[in-house]
């Protein structure tokens, strides 16, 4: 498969955009778009219309039907936009000029091309200094890289494993044969989604901060692109067991309400992404007194995520072969490919490339052993329909209760740090107890029913997405990049209770850096899942 086309528009411009989609040729096409402020539109064709994004900051990504066109659009400063950009640019389209000329090179392939649409002296001269050469016109330019600057794009081979068949194992397997890639799916169970994805309902919201820091980011980033990747595998409450409902969720308290009301005053979310009720509306919705209000989150709601990996393994086709019942336990590194064995050393697959997608399974395998992955347990309560006062979205705030489906309400769900995986009374307790406050209703007892399934958490309670370190290699680190790697052996790990939505954006993550493809997240957040950052951590304080 052919790289992709990468251009880079500083300032988004319809007309431009539709125009480099008509230029293409039939060749994959990655535009890359700054958004300074809001965009009208209304005046796109139909297939980005109804993929625009709401004007929340961060990067948005988008996809053409026929999968030929990616765009993303980052919202927000532009020269801060820009900054976080992790891309090798072929083409840009200089509408606004940023302030820091040595950004943009730093971004562009060697012989890329510059067309400006405005420069005085001063911009021209910052940007000759930085390697880019004009011709007679004085507004076209070809970028030449310094020799140390150039970095050559190594093509893959595109065979995969993927250990793991639940909502992260199967994301990466969609991904992957979304470009091309055989992927061998290794499963230890009969089927997908049997353990942390096996619950009857995951739900999905964003996360708010004051501060808008990494987590929020990242969330967010997570969340919007789930949303849009679900559509395209056929819809939530379609081709996906669920409901795009929407998700209540109620303040703790005075002071927690009064840091989300400032949080709504800030003006940073548009009402359609979240809306700050008070009280009388958050009972009003609620039947219950909510005397600190709530958010509502009116694109949030909840889906089954066995559902999710079944829809994005279909989507693999004759791309996936499916070796279920087979337990992976050793990898060995063969001649530039990576060997799985069973229990009894037989060799179950091979390919360049490996996957761990198994949570804290991962940790059994010698390569991944040092990764800081813990299982926390998670008991679910199923009550009978009618348990409960019924309400058609999902509430949360200690707890979380779904809407009745199939006559089944999920209450939930508990943390702790032991490995029962039983049913317990004591946590089934705990669970009404809180959805009982919620709702204003006393504590009551019913059957013992639900599921316990075990999380897979880091440290930062962030996800690990990308390659993994291999801590025998001994050597100082002052950066990620210095940090050694197993080579062809990543993770898309520790999804924590977020992992419906964190393994579209983890998954799609891994297969750009795979590809050499522009990343779908700004640097710092890509930074922040970086498996080796444990590592990192640990030999900058031994140094």
């Amino acid at each position: 498969m052919r790289r992709p086309l990468v251009l880079l528009d500083t300032d988004f411009d319809g007309a431009r955009f539709g125009a480099a989609c008509a230029a293409h040729g039939g060749r994959r096409l990655h535009y890359i778009a700054l958004a300074p402020r809001p965009v009208d539109a209304s005046h796109l064709p139909e297939q980005w219309r109804a993929q625009w994004p709401l004007c929340v900051p961060g990067l948005h990504r988008m996809v053409s039907h026929d999968g030929l066109v990616t765009l993303d659009v980052l919202i927000g400063e532009p020269d801060a936009c820009l900054a976080q950009l992790s891309a090798r640019i072929d083409e840009v389209l200089l509408a606004w000029v940023p302030a820091a000329m040595a950004v943009l090179a730093r971004l562009m392939v060697d012989g890329g091309q510059l067309h400006a649409l405005h420069l005085d002296e001063a911009q021209r001269a910052q940007l000759q200094q930085n390697g880019f050469v004009f011709d007679e016109s004085r507004l076209r330019a070809v970028f030449y890289a310094r020799r140390a600057e150039h970095v050559a794009a190594v093509t893959p081979e595109r065979r995969a494993i993927v250990i793991g068949a639940g909502v992260a194992g199967a994301a990466a397997c969609e991904r992957l044969a979304a470009r091309g890639w055989k992927v061998t799916l290794i499963e230890r169970h009969a089927q997908p989604a049997s353990e942390a994805s096996g619950n009857l309902a995951g739900i999905f919201m964003p996360l708010l901060s004051k501060d808008d820091n990494i987590p929020t980011r990242l969330t967010r980033a997570a969340y919007l692109y789930s949303l849009r990747r679900w559509k395209d595998l056929g819809g939530i409450g379609a081709a996906i067991e669920g409901a795009q409902s929407g998700v209540l969720h109620l303040a703790r308290d005075g002071a927690h309400a009064q840091v989300q009301r400032q949080i709504a005053a800030s003006g940073l979310y548009p009402r359609e992404f979240a809306r700050w009720l008070e009280a009388p509306e958050a009972s009003a919705m609620l039947g219950a007194p909510a005397p600190d209000g709530a958010w509502w989150f009116a694109q949030g709601g909840w889906a089954r995520p066995s559902s999710v990996c079944a829809a994005m393994l279909d989507a693999c086709g004759t791309l996936l072969t499916r070796c279920f019942s087979s337990s992976a336990l050793r990898l060995e590194r063969g001649d530039q490919e990576w060997l799985v064995r069973d229990a009894d050393g037989a060799l179950i697959a091979a390919a360049p490339t490996v996957i761990l997608a198994a949570g804290t399974g991962a940790v059994n395998f010698e390569q991944a052993a040092g990764l800081p992955l813990d299982a926390v347990r998670g008991q679910v309560t199923h009550l009978a329909e009618g348990s409960l006062p019924s309400l058609p979205f999902v509430v949360c705030r200690e707890a979380y209760m779904t809407p009745a489906y199939q006559g089944v309400m999920c209450v939930g769900a508990t943390y702790a740090a032991d490995a029962d995986s039983s049913l317990r009374m004591d946590s089934q307790h705990d669970n009404i107890a809180k959805i009982a406050d919620m709702l204003d209703l006393s504590p009551f007892e019913a059957p013992l029913a639900g599921r316990t399934g075990f999380r897979c958490m880091a440290p930062d309670r962030l996800p690990l997405a990308g390659a993994l370190p291999d801590p025998g290699v001994p050597g100082r680190c002052e950066r990620l990049r210095d940090v050694p790697r197993w080579p062809g052996l990543f993770g898309l790990l520790g999804y924590a209770s977020r992992g419906l939505i964190w393994a579209p954006l983890a998954a799609e993550l891994l297969a750009c850096q795979l590809e050499g493809e522009p990343l779908p997240l700004e640097r710092q957040l890509a930074e922040a899942l970086d498996p080796a950052r444990f590592l990192l951590r640990e030999r900058r304080r031994a140094a």
